[in-house]
């Protein structure tokens, strides 16, 4: 299932300066993190992207928690 939900993500250096988008759009996985943190629904984003599925918003947490996964902290 991650596999199939991360497939959904896309990075090419021509679409969006190579920031991950949906597969096929030009919407970023930024946008629609930003949307939920905000408060917006799943529904409403739905709505507001009608070519979305409720598995790119999937992929686009996913996506978010294993990018943050990566990070390292370093104390100072």
């Amino acid at each position: 299932m991650e596999k199939k939900l991360l497939n959904r993500i896309e990075t090419n250096s021509k679409i969006m300066f190579g920031k991950p988008v949906i597969k096929g759009t030009r919407l970023t996985v930024e946008i629609i993190l930003e949307k939920l943190a905000y408060g917006e629904t799943e529904n409403e984003i739905l709505k507001e992207y009608p070519f979305l599925k409720k598995d790119d918003i999937k992929a686009a947490l996913l996506y978010a928690a294993k990018a943050v996964s990566l990070e390292e902290t370093v104390e100072i």
